[in-house]
């Protein structure tokens, strides 16, 4: 995405006491033009990739999808399941234990209650934080039904955020791209400066379904 046009916007008072590395710079240029973000071609063949453990949430056929635009480094990696909320439970803390003792790249995938998919894909593992963090490999998606992927714009550098009572992906006007409760029982998705995405979900707040974590080892 690199013809977006880039704002720096301005949080309100009581999100930017919960940011940390927020960026004060004026952004010197603006880009031509807006693009709507859409799958673009990919000329390589899906693979599926070696799962150990099975989804509740994606199929084949998406898990092949994803693959295609997972940074370099992690291709050939193989996918664990960490965490599911079938198996361990509605609980955010949950998440974060699960994560103790991996440090390698995060995709959360889930299903909310009209059945929509969607997720995040985190360069290191999910983990209770005082600030933002992450790297510009972290993205949004979204299947609606054909995937969407929404990378970094480099508007600013709020990737992911871990409260005990929330969990946060990507900011911007006081909104986040992506935020899931303590409970990962509510979350809200909402177009964002990091990752200029869609509402991932068919409404602003949603109610989750299944929640998985796949750690790429």
């Amino acid at each position: 995405m690199r013809s977006l046009r880039w704002r720096y916007t301005r949080l309100p008072s009581q999100v930017e006491d919960a940011l940390s590395g927020e960026e004060d710079k004026e952004e010197e240029e603006e880009k031509e033009e807006e693009t709507t973000p859409a799958p673009a071609p990919v000329s390589e063949r899906p693979v599926v990739p070696q799962l150990a453990g099975a989804s509740q949430v994606l199929g084949a056929s998406e898990m092949s999808q994803l693959s295609l635009h997972l940074p370099p480094r992690v291709t050939g990696y193989s996918w664990s399941l960490a965490f599911c909320t079938s198996r361990d439970g509605f609980s955010l803390q949950s998440l974060y234990r699960q994560m103790e003792g991996h440090s390698g790249p995060v995709l959360l995938v889930l299903r909310d209650q009209d059945g929509q998919m969607f997720g995040a894909f985190s360069s290191s593992a999910l983990r209770l934080s005082k600030g933002f963090y992450g790297t510009g490999e972290n993205f949004l998606f979204s299947f609606s039904p054909q995937l969407k992927v929404f990378k970094w714009t480099g508007s600013n550098s709020f990737f992911v955020k871990g409260d005990l009572d929330s969990l946060m992906m990507g900011c911007g006007s006081g909104h986040f791209g992506l935020w899931l409760d303590g409970d990962l029982y509510r979350g809200g998705s909402h177009p964002c400066a990091t990752f200029n995405n869609e509402v991932l979900a068919r409404q602003e707040q949603f109610c989750i379904n299944e929640l998985e974590a796949w750690v790429l080892s």
